[in-house]
This record gives C-alpha cells, structure tokens and sequence, in this order.
C-alpha cells in the first residue's frame, strides 16, 4: 500500500486537561505551541483520554477541555493555522496504541520514571497509567509527526516513542518517522514553593488568574528569612527566578543588582513579579473574556480541528492495518 504523504514539517504537541492551566504550563508548552505556528503543520491536542488517569469526575473533565480549549485561542492559537482538537474525538489513536503495544517490550515500559513517581506520590497504578507511554507514541505516530515539543520530564516517553517506531517499521515494513523532540529554555517553572511548577503540588500560579487571587498566589512566593537590609542570592530566589521569566534583560540585571546590594525586601520583588505576570497577559484576558461570551464558537472550532485530524489519522490506520495484515 502507498503510504500517505507527509508534509515536509509536521509538528505535534498535548496538554492534558487536569485543572487549569498555569504559567508552568504557558511558559514550558503553550507560547511554544502558538510560536511554531508558522513553523509547519502544527497538530494540537487536549489530552482527555490521558486525563482519566487522574481525573474521574466526568463534569470536571468536561469544563477543563473547554477551558484549556478557550486559553488557546485565548493566547494566541489560530483555528485556521493549527489543527486543534480532542484527543478523544480521534478513537484512532486508542487503536494504533493497541497495536503499538503488542510490539511494545515490558521492560521498555518498566522502565519509564513517570510511572513510577507518579505511583510514589499516591496515584493509582492502574493500566492505564502503565501504557501511558504507548497511548503518547499512538498520538504522535497517528499523524507521523516530526517534532514534538515537551518538557524534560516527557523527553523519556519520546524515546520510547521511538523505541516502538523502530520496531514497528522493522517487524512490518518503514511506516513511522521518528520524530524529534524540543525542549523550552523554561521547561522547568519554579512553583510557589520552589519545587517545579505543577498541580498535583499546588504550588502553581494560573494564567488566567487576576486580582485578588493572582496577588495572593504572587505573594504566597516562599523566600528565605533575610531581612530587608541583607544582601540576598538572585541564584536561589525562587522570586527572581520567576520573574526573570517575564522581566526584559535590563529589568532582570536591575533586580539583581538591588538583590546583591541590600536594602531591598522581597515584598517589594514580588509586587515587581506581579505587575509583570498581569501585564504579560492583560491582552489575552480581556480577548478570552471575549471568546467566552460564545462557547458555542470554541466547540465548533473543536469540532472542525477533529474532522481534518481523524482524516490524517484514518489514512495512517489504513497503511498501518495493511502492513499488519488486518486488511
């Protein structure tokens, strides 16, 4: 069988509809996303089926696709560039992983350090959470993508991405391009304690967040006890760290400086982090306040990024299903 054609750069990416989404998320995945937008054809997907892992209330579920979904196009993301859609609308992905796995070693799987950590931190050890990795390589290979843009923590769940392209294409013929990955300069965001920014900590900062609630997120920032008058380390801030993520390099070397020289409080830090944490998203505040008033826009915009996703799927499913013979 012929395999479909590819376009010179297709590029793929998830984000997983568990809570909102927070700067970690913004500033490790999705300005990457909407940047690549004229890189190439740019496939993206909110990761429900994923997201059962660890979220089990069918409502909630619901709301956080919509939400994800409406911050997108919020920051940025254009329905007429991208390709943006449910996982969960594309049930080809649930059949490639199947197929994926009977070439899938145990002790590839075994060895991926998601599972585990998230099994050490009180997550169920379900299935599921086990073949995660295959379900991501299924997602990616559906749409014989090229790169991929991830945080450090999901580099390993590339390779086994690989690993299995390898030995599909050797088992049954060349198929699956082995895609690369991309890491951000910010794949790790400081939380408010310090630890990576993520929600199963509850440590994160929400893009959307404002007033009151983004002021005592900001503040909430855990410092050491330095008074006001002691010189202090910008390196092990957890204050500066975040805010040089948004601070231009002059405001940065700025802060430093007055960090260095003493006589600066971190309160005063932090009222500088919060002021550019609300102007860096006052644009898209006001135009997701906008894109709110119709929902009915942002499901219909769902709904067109799934028919041309599944079109791209379903050719791979048919190449794929011929070489192993189910055709």
């Amino acid at each position: 069988m012929t395999q479909p054609s590819v376009p010179k750069k297709r590029i793929l990416s998830g984000v997983q509809p568990s809570g909102k989404l927070h700067l970690g998320n913004y500033l490790g995945a999705v300005r990457q996303h909407i940047a690549a937008q004229n890189e190439g054809e740019c496939h993206y997907f909110i990761a429900d089926y994923h997201a059962l892992t660890t979220v089990h209330d069918p409502a909630a579920l619901r709301a956080h696709v919509l939400d994800v979904a409406l911050d997108y196009f919020s920051l940025g993301l254009d329905p007429e560039k991208t390709i943006f859609f449910r996982q969960s609308d594309i049930p080809e992905v649930c059949e490639l992983s199947w197929i994926l796995s009977t070439v899938a070693p145990m002790g590839l799987l075994e060895k991926a350090v998601s599972y585990k950590e998230k099994v050490e931190k009180g997550l169920d050890s379900s299935v599921g959470l086990f073949t995660y990795p295959v379900l991501m390589a299924a997602d990616i290979l559906a749409y014989r993508s090229h790169l991929v843009p991830v945080g450090r923590d999901q580099v390993q769940h590339l390779e086994i991405t690989r690993d299995l392209a390898v030995k599909f294409n050797n088992r049954f013929g060349d198929t699956f391009p082995l895609p690369d990955y991309r890491l951000t300069p910010a794949s790790k965001v400081p939380g408010t304690d310090g630890q990576k920014m993520s929600k199963s900590y509850g440590n994160t900062i929400d893009i959307f967040a404002e007033g009151k609630a983004l002021k005592k997120a900001v503040m909430g920032v855990v410092t050491d006890s330095k008074t006001v008058e002691e010189a202090k380390d910008p390196s092990t801030c957890t204050v500066f760290a975040l805010h040089a993520l948004f601070a231009t390099p002059e405001q940065g070397e700025e802060l430093k400086e007055r960090y260095q020289a003493g006589g600066m409080g971190y309160g005063a830090a932090k009222t500088e982090l919060l002021a550019l944490i609300d102007q860096h998203f006052a644009q898209a505040r006001e135009k997701r306040r906008e894109l709110a008033k119709d929902m009915g826009q942002i499901s219909e915009w769902l709904r067109q990024g799934a028919l041309k996703a599944r079109a791209v799927a379903g050719a791979t499913l048919d190449l794929v299903r011929s070489r192993c013979g189910l055709r």
